[in-house]
């Protein structure tokens, strides 16, 4: 009787949902039935009934996550604003799911996962005029960039302290006399800002080459 009126209070959405917070905490390897079930203060056997075996359950996840990060929805007024938003947007959620974005990737998803915000970035640089090939070029530019950017960040967070750090190497003669270039770049690195200017430059060039002749 016990079983069936857990299973009655608990449902999917709630042992996704939690299963989603113990991967996002602690990794897919922390994944594991009892524990899932132990965060639940159920029965193994309710999650199973609920869920399937762990594979299933884990299927279930990097489907989760492939329609999580399909909800991207641009802002702005001009085509620019908008496709910066975009790359904003999935960069936040890349960061926000490392773990769960590690498990799309082992699954071979990682394509499909990107594909709902390929297909927003479609739809702003035809927006912005741009046509075929170099519609193409923007879209893989854009994401490959917020990519890179969000790789780097988490090597950054990975690495150990740096002797001598950044406030150490950079003065007058290693900035070429530039003395608020030095004080600059000793400073810590503000990622969210750095993503912003760099993202915006991309963008600017890209649209901008759809406004000449021939587009």
């Amino acid at each position: 009787m016990k079983s069936e009126e857990t299973r009655t209070h608990l449902n999917r959405e709630q042992v996704l949902a939690a299963a989603t917070a113990l991967v996002k905490q602690h990794g897919p390897q922390a994944l594991t039935m009892r524990k899932l079930a132990a965060e639940l203060g159920t029965a193994v056997t309710s999650i199973y009934w609920h869920v399937g075996n762990r594979e299933s359950l884990l299927d279930a996840l990097v489907e989760r996550t492939v329609a999580d990060l399909g909800e991207i929805h641009p802002t702005g007024h001009t085509p620019e604003q908008r496709v910066v938003s975009v790359a904003r947007s999935l960069r936040r959620q890349l960061r926000e799911h490392p773990h769960l974005v590690a498990m799309v990737h082992e699954r071979g998803l990682t394509e499909r996962m990107f594909l709902p915000a390929q297909q927003v970035l479609v739809h702003e640089v035809h927006a912005a005029g741009l046509r075929g090939a170099r519609a193409a070029d923007a879209v893989r530019a854009v994401q490959v960039h917020v990519v890179g950017h969000v790789l780097v960040e988490r090597n950054r967070e990975r690495a150990p302290v740096q002797r001598p750090g950044e406030e150490e190497l950079w003065s007058g003669r290693t900035a070429e006399q530039d003395p608020a270039l030095a004080r600059a770049l000793a400073r810590p690195v503000d990622p969210e800002a750095l993503f912003t200017t760099s993202v915006r430059a991309l963008v600017s060039g890209l649209l901008g080459r759809g406004n000449g002749p021939g587009t």
